[in-house]
């Protein structure tokens, strides 16, 4: 598809935008880590909540939703909708305790509330095994995302989606780089509103056009149960196509509603906090404004940002409806083909590379605050100056570019990475969430929880047991083992629980 030269004028200067404003706070970020990784802990509450709300709108979530709407009507949203109850106890219980703790990352926090060579271990571990490990999953999945979308709108084929991807992400590293967290938290705010109002204008051309004929014709035009919010518990699972509401099962309905929130660590949906959620809350320039920033993200992250998505998901279903069950997410792409005119075009298409940016530009931050003050200056060269680590969280943003890229050539399945991501994570929510409040539980709680579901996952892989059974199965396992090894184990320090206690 080749678009007009207002459509690459707008593309050209929204980078060239995002790029100026980015590079623009480079001498604040340069001064200690506590300015690169969380800008100087001064953000107010509205700039850290839009930096949230932005970085979880990457370039594959429209797209994501719009299958769900497809495969399920709008009840297939609650695959995700059930993490609000978790984000709704980060937000009344857990934001204002990770702003008095002080730390700088999350990881930091081990040695804070643990003691002894375990806690140091901990740290360590979870800096390479979150900081590298899992963070390269997520920059690969949103890049096949954006991947797929250049396949599609451009018709790109072979090499040309991984190149284009690769520029865009260079483009990232280098102002994320150069400027750290307060860059990459200004330039979030400009993507969010270019990205929220790309996708609502779509919403509405598509809502309003001809072969809809707006909300009421695209009510009428609607299989039956695809408008329901709620699923129907206790059915066999269906899909709208068929004319039918999402059918839950007992077991799916109790791993969504009654497991997952607490239960599963899931990047920006951390049971307690954690991970960029947290690292916004730390940058917030009081414990008000980190309420205030976390409250706004789940207000605009759960109840208003979908549902242009949604309306688009809802038209894809009348307007494609030969699309195999597989491609039902391409809809979102082809109304964007078929529906903008010149000029939105390239709009819509900026919309896209906003999310994909803010989400990247954030990985790539958190990711070498790990890998800096919870690795390198921990364990290797913790005498050195502040210049210094400043220096190596440059390189280190630079060298996670160059391993999301190389990992973004191994995955093929955004669903599959995303389904690994949630096994990895089942059954340690909890232990994230009673390490603030019961005194018991100690470094090896946490380390049984982390390692625990990879050994169900090794046992149950030559079985094929699925999804519910297997989250429901790898969530008792792991709940069992830190359980019994929590008991079984000395617990922290009393003078480094004392300390934690009176500091958050």
């Amino acid at each position: 598809m080749q678009l007009a030269t207002l459509d690459l004028a707008i593309i050209i200067g929204f980078f060239m935008l995002i790029l100026g404003v980015g590079l623009s706070y480079a001498k604040k970020a340069g001064k200690d880590l506590d300015s690169f990784f969380l800008g100087g802990r001064n953000l107010p509450w509205y700039i850290a909540g839009i930096s949230m709300v932005a970085t979880t709108f990457a370039a594959d979530t429209p797209l994501a939703v719009t299958e769900l709407v497809g495969q399920s009507g709008i009840a297939g949203n609650w695959l995700w909708w059930s993490f609000l109850a978790g984000g709704m106890l980060t937000t009344f219980f857990f934001a204002k305790l990770w702003r008095k703790s002080g730390v700088l990352t999350e990881v930091e926090l081990i040695e804070l509330r643990y003691s002894g060579a375990k806690a140091k271990f901990l740290r360590g571990f979870k800096s390479i095994y979150l900081g590298v490990f899992m963070n390269m999953i997520i920059i690969a999945w949103v890049n096949v995302a954006l991947m797929s979308l250049l396949e599609v709108f451009f018709e790109l084929e072979g090499y040309e989606p991984l190149f284009y991807t690769a520029c865009a992400m260079l483009l990232v590293a280098v102002y994320s780089s150069i400027s750290g967290l307060l860059g990459v938290a200004m330039t979030d705010v400009i993507q969010f509103f270019i990205a929220i109002t790309g996708c609502t204008i779509l919403a509405v051309l598509v809502v309003t056009s001809e072969k809809i004929g707006g909300i009421s014709g695209l009510k009428e035009a609607l299989p039956e149960g695809t408008l329901n919010f709620l699923p129907s518990i206790g059915g066999a699972e269906s899909t709208a196509s068929a004319g039918k509401t999402l059918g839950l099962s007992i077991g799916a309905f109790f791993a969504y509603a009654g497991v997952q929130w607490w239960a599963s660590w899931y990047p920006g949906a951390e049971p307690g906090g954690g991970g960029y959620i947290a690292q916004r809350m730390m940058s917030a320039k009081s414990e008000k404004d980190a309420v205030y920033a976390t409250l706004f993200f789940q207000v605009a992250h759960y109840c208003i940002r979908p549902w242009p998505w949604i309306l688009v998901g809802l038209c894809a279903i009348v307007l494609y409806p030969t699309l195999p069950e597989a491609d039902v997410k391409l809809g979102y792409v082809y109304a964007m083909r078929d529906f903008l005119p010149t000029g939105l075009k390239g709009l819509l298409l900026v919309a896209f590379f906003a999310a994909y940016m803010s989400t990247i530009s954030t990985q790539l931050n958190w990711g070498a605050s790990y890998i800096v003050n919870d690795f390198y200056k921990r364990f290797i060269k913790p005498e050195a100056d502040d210049k210094h680590f400043v220096t190596m969280s440059r390189v280190s943003t630079l060298i996670l570019m160059v391993l999301g890229l190389i990992t973004t050539t191994m995955i093929s399945s955004i669903s599959g990475a995303w389904g690994f991501l949630m096994q990895c994570g089942a059954g340690l929510g909890m232990v994230l969430i009673l390490r603030w409040y019961w005194w018991r539980i100690n470094a090896w709680s946490e380390i049984a929880a982390t390692l625990a579901p990879f050994v169900a996952m090794a046992v149950m892989y030559p079985m094929e047991i699925e999804f519910p059974e297997s989250f429901l199965i790898t969530v008792a396992f792991t709940t069992v083992v830190w359980v019994l090894v929590t008991f079984l184990t000395s617990p922290t320090d009393h003078a480094t629980l004392t300390h934690f206690y009176r500091k958050v």
